[in-house]
């Protein structure tokens, strides 16, 4: 009797309906098992850019875009465990790291930061999420470090 392998990963992919993903061939996110993937997102909302020329707003539009994205697939801000954010300018760096903190302070998922030359002028931030389902524990409290 031959064993059975591995069952195949089912794939769910969650479309935001733009017409750049049709065009360009990606989706908003991809779930496959327990893994969520987020593409890069910026801080387009159904009348335009949000945010234009706040960072900070657009950092927070981003992540709130995200979360609902995750919820569509079962999941919450809680599941993320790596983020990838691209800022447009250094100027710009610290503001969206503080909104990072806000949102991500107890979950503390991986993170990268890089400043980036990115699509659109007007885009200054643009962030990505990794999730894995049902990942969320909570955390000891951060201890302090000097820099």
């Amino acid at each position: 009797m031959a064993e059975a392998g591995p069952a195949e990963p089912s794939r769910q992919a969650v479309s935001s309906g733009t017409v750049f993903e049709q065009k360009y061939g990606y989706s908003r996110a991809v779930k496959t098992g327990s893994q969520i993937f987020v593409s890069g997102t910026v801080a387009a909302g159904p009348n335009g850019i949000v945010g234009t020329g706040d960072a900070a707003a657009q950092a927070r539009f981003a992540l709130a875009k995200i979360a609902g994205t995750l919820e569509q697939l079962g999941s919450s801000l809680n599941d993320v465990v790596r983020t990838r954010i691209y800022v447009a300018y250094r100027v710009h760096a610290l503001a969206v790291a503080r909104i990072h903190g806000e949102v991500f302070g107890g979950i503390r998922p991986c993170n990268t930061l890089v400043i980036a030359s990115l699509i659109e002028e007007q885009y200054l931030v643009e962030i990505e999420a990794d999730a894995v389902v049902g990942s969320a524990l909570p955390l000891p409290p951060a201890t302090e470090t000097t820099e």
